[in-house]
């Protein structure tokens, strides 16, 4: 809904700019001494941005050495931005998680495990769980499932039916009477439960609700292999390998332990000569054992069918002892007991046997904890753990990240979970901005009817990294799919920032104005309502930066528009100057020659008189030392001084603001 609503409003905005606004500017026309106040303010600015760009732009398009120093500076700053990626300081992952009121604790125990043990772990969990302050309520669940939802049903949880199974639903008071979020809770939750669940024998996993789309686990390793004993084998130690990871907890595997379930052997000879078929015997234990339907309840306002079961009590049931007098019907209606008609015995349950389209594959998972939150580094941590693993087939596991492998000739393993989902995400969001760019770059392309200015007009839309990385460092963020939408929003932006200034410019130089003259005119008349657009994008963002889903698309709004206005204005300027012919080409407007005066524009006198005395004041014969300290002071002073610009803008407008509500106050 982002792109389509976006695109939507962009529509509205535009009907808006060029009929609504005029209509109704129409009732709010100001008197004239405010206007003339107004002109008098804007004069003084001018003559503020004139000053500033002489001693900024000037120098590094007339001095060669400045202007590769200040490319250098650029070059190195966005190395050093995207550098935060690798050394971790910004960590990328799918969504963060959201502050949800409740949280769920599933337990597993052996399998074989009886329902009372189960039980008895679970209430001695809840007990410990009960002690963390912002619990309000739990609820538990043995041998059944537990009310599930989207979560609930891609992690089956529907199935969890048997007797070492169990969950437990934690409800945590409202997010507005707690100063901890539900995933530090589950954290906290997760560091009380596994020593206690440990010493218990049971295996815990805390479960959060997820931001985005659900998935088996965070961390999922599918194995496959050449045979059911190496793929089981490699499954049992890839487990161990996540116990060892430092940012893996909660692992655990699909593999079943060893044991053994009770069943009924009829003797047929003494069935078939009473008169008891199997299919009776089987119903009878069946009513007894609780799986056998007697009905539905009738309601006129159910919606799902409500069934009725009959069973024996827990302690009839559990006790094979007091099965045996339960009563058979033979065909003459006469009742025999059933122990006359065979009897009990143990028998090894066979092990499951998983596929994944068509192949057979064992499952190991765990959940990503600590800042490090996302599958990627424990991918990365359990690739340096597998470097020193040898299967039992005597290789080393293959790992698979965008499918799985190609046979199961060998051990081999795919990584999937959470990892998938944000592959693809990123993926589809890159291949959506490649083909955004495309799009935008062929309709400057027909605008400007060249190849190289376009691609100057879209230079600065990688360098807002500059501005998205360290933000996102700043505040301590992950850089998630939001991030990444507001980096694509952001292109946009930027490319009608870029627009700006080289239309302006080439009307500037088609007056006559010099490409040097034109370009700095250009950047000193359209300063004010660059930066006024990129602070009320800064304004609308600011909206959503402390929501956790979209703080990563704030971030990336708020400052890459504020690091890409500030480099638009100095990047475009340099790149016009630099391939001037591209900047009239497609046009019937020619270059005035160099010294020639710029007729026709009020500020252009003083801009010439400015590269003049630059010119001037050049000496080839400097240190190549004060050249290299100037310049940087120079790339410096530009930076601060447009960040001056925007503070004067800034309180020009708040000042405008507070001005207008006083004036309809004493009205």
């Amino acid at each position: 809904p982002i792109p389509a609503l976006g695109s939507v409003a962009m529509v509205f905005s535009l009907f808006a700019a060029f009929i609504f606004t005029p209509w109704l500017a129409q009732f709010f026309r100001p008197p004239m001494k405010a206007l003339e106040r107004a002109h008098k303010r804007e004069e003084r600015q001018n003559r503020f941005l004139d000053g500033l760009y002489n001693k900024t732009l000037v120098p590094l398009i007339h001095e060669r050495l400045k202007g590769w120093v200040f490319a250098v500076v650029l070059l190195v700053v966005f190395v050093l931005s995207l550098a935060l990626f690798y050394t971790t300081g910004v960590t990328v992952k799918m969504l963060p998680k959201d502050n949800k009121p409740e949280f769920n604790v599933t337990i597993n125990m052996p399998e074989g495990t009886a329902l009372p043990v189960t039980a008895n772990v679970a209430q001695q969990l809840v007990a410990q769980i009960r002690t963390i302050p912002e619990v309000t309520a739990t609820q538990s669940y043995v041998g059944t499932s537990s009310p599930f939802n989207f979560n609930g049903l891609v992690r089956h949880s529907y199935l969890r039916q048997m007797p070492w199974q169990g969950d437990i639903q934690v409800q945590l008071v409202h997010r507005s009477h707690r100063d901890k979020t539900s995933a530090e809770l589950a954290v906290e939750a997760r560091a009380l439960l596994t020593p206690l669940a440990r010493k218990l024998g049971a295996v815990i996993e805390v479960v959060e609700m997820p931001p985005g789309p659900p998935v088996l686990q965070t961390m999922v390793a599918e194995i496959y292999g050449p045979d059911p004993e190496t793929r089981r084998q490699v499954a049992r130690d890839m487990a161990t390998l996540f116990e060892r990871a430092d940012t893996i907890v909660d692992v655990d595997s699909f593999l079943e332990a060893p044991h053994e379930a009770w069943r009924f052997v009829v003797n047929r000879d003494k069935a078939s000569r009473r008169g008891v078929s199997v299919e009776t015997i089987n119903r009878q234990l069946e009513m007894a054992m609780g799986g056998f339907k007697l009905g539905d309840v009738k309601s006129e306002r159910s919606l799902e069918p409500k069934f009725i079961y009959l069973q024996m009590p827990l302690a009839v049931r559990s006790d094979l002892g007091r099965l045996g007098p339960l009563t058979i019907p033979t065909a003459s209606g006469v009742m025999i007991p059933l122990a006359e008609l065979g009897h009990f015995e143990t028998f090894a349950v066979d092990a499951p046997v998983y596929h994944k389209d068509l192949r057979s594959v064992e499952y190991v998972t765990g959940e990503v904890a600590g800042r490090l939150g996302a599958p990627i580094y424990g991918i990365l941590e359990m690739e340096k753990l597998l470097d020193d693993y040898v299967a039992p087939d005597g290789v080393r596991v293959e790992s698979n990240y965008t499918g799985p492998p190609a046979d199961s000739l060998k051990s081999a393993l795919e990584w999937t979970g959470e990892w998938t989902v944000t592959y693809e995400t990123f993926r589809d969001m890159g291949l959506a901005f490649a083909a955004a760019l495309i799009l935008i770059y062929i309709l400057v392309v027909w605008e400007f009817g060249n190849f190289t200015m376009p691609a100057i007009i879209m230079f600065p839309i990688p360098l807002t990294l500059i501005g998205i990385v360290p933000g996102h460092w700043l505040f301590g963020a992950s850089f998630t799919a939001t991030s990444m939408i507001g980096f694509i929003a952001l292109a946009g932006i930027i490319v009608r920032n870029s627009i700006l200034l080289v239309d302006f410019s080439r009307h500037a130089v088609d007056s006559g104005m010099r490409v040097q003259d034109a370009v700095v005119y250009s950047c000193q008349t359209r300063t004010r309502p660059i930066i006024i657009t990129a602070l009320a994008l800064v304004a609308g963002s600011s909206v959503i930066l402390s929501d956790p889903i979209f703080q990563g698309m704030a971030i990336s709004l708020m400052f890459g528009g504020l690091v890409s206005t500030i480099l638009t204005l100095i990047v475009i300027p340099l790149g016009c100057v630099s391939f001037s012919k591209a900047l009239v080409a497609g046009t019937d407007i020619e270059l005035a020659p160099e010294g020639a005066g710029a007729a026709g524009a009020g500020a252009s006198a003083d801009i010439a008189a400015s590269l003049a005395a630059a010119e001037r004041e050049r000496r080839p014969s400097r240190p190549i030392g004060d050249v290299i300290a100037s310049a940087i002071i120079t790339v410096v002073g530009a930076t601060a001084a447009l960040l001056s610009v925007v503070w004067r803008i800034l309180a020009w407008l708040l000042r405008a603001i507070s001005g207008l509500f006083g004036r309809r106050g004493g009205g």
